[in-house]
């Protein structure tokens, strides 16, 4: 996988650089601000930002919405000091696929990476639920919309599991379906749903009660 990072802590950047080659990823470039960030991922074209939200001149947010713009492929993660719920809600919203604070231990750090290497999402657990439960409180009382039809009972079935947050480890034990058809699911779905990421999907999902519908009817 090939990474770039964004941050303005050149120190920062080169410890983490290290990390990331030691597992075996390959960092391609480095940006100390926004700007530098949406030039060099147009140049570079890695498969995943590391991504700063406090930079100056323009700032992670913006520079992921940027990136996103122009090549949305590109995947990007927040790893920020930032635990700021608006912070949060605003990257899922801007695209990104993740959402890491920096005071996550190596050993949690390095079994997102995993995660990310097989295209799940990324985020801190205390974040995830914070997220979670933010969605499923707007839910409350809303309604699947008719877009929602055009997915397969099977499809029905993974995205409910998303929505409660499983990962696709779980999500193929619990349906008894290999991770591989639980990417193919996932791609439908997004395909379908005219989202751009997992995180989205999730956000998706919250918004119309997923998590919290009852079984349906075998």
């Amino acid at each position: 996988m090939r990474v770039m990072l964004v941050d303005d802590h050149a120190l920062f950047r080169a410890g983490l650089a290290s990390l990331l080659r030691a597992w075996g990823l390959q960092v391609v470039g480095e940006a100390g601000d926004g700007w530098e960030a949406v030039k060099k991922a147009a140049e570079l074209s890695p498969d995943l930002v590391f991504m700063d939200i406090n930079m100056p001149s323009l700032n992670g947010l913006e520079a992921t919405r940027a990136i996103k713009a122009q090549s949305p492929a590109i995947r990007v993660i927040m790893l920020t000091v930032s635990d700021d719920e608006q912070d949060l809600f605003e990257a899922i919203k801007s695209g990104a696929e993740g959402y890491l604070l920096k005071n996550l231990r190596e050993e949690e750090f390095a079994e997102l990476v995993k995660r990310m290497e097989k295209d799940e999402p990324a985020m801190s657990p205390g974040l995830a639920r914070r997220l979670l439960q933010e969605f499923a409180h707007l839910s409350v009382g809303r309604e699947q919309p008719e877009t929602a039809t055009e997915l397969t009972e099977r499809e029905y079935d993974v995205l409910e599991q998303v929505a409660q947050g499983a990962a696709n480890k779980e999500i193929a034990a619990a349906l008894v379906i290999s991770e591989n058809t639980v990417n193919y699911h996932m791609k439908n779905i997004l395909s379908k749903l005219h989202l751009k990421n997992r995180a989205q999907v999730v956000a998706w999902a919250l918004e119309r009660g997923f998590a919290h519908r009852p079984p349906r009817d075998p």
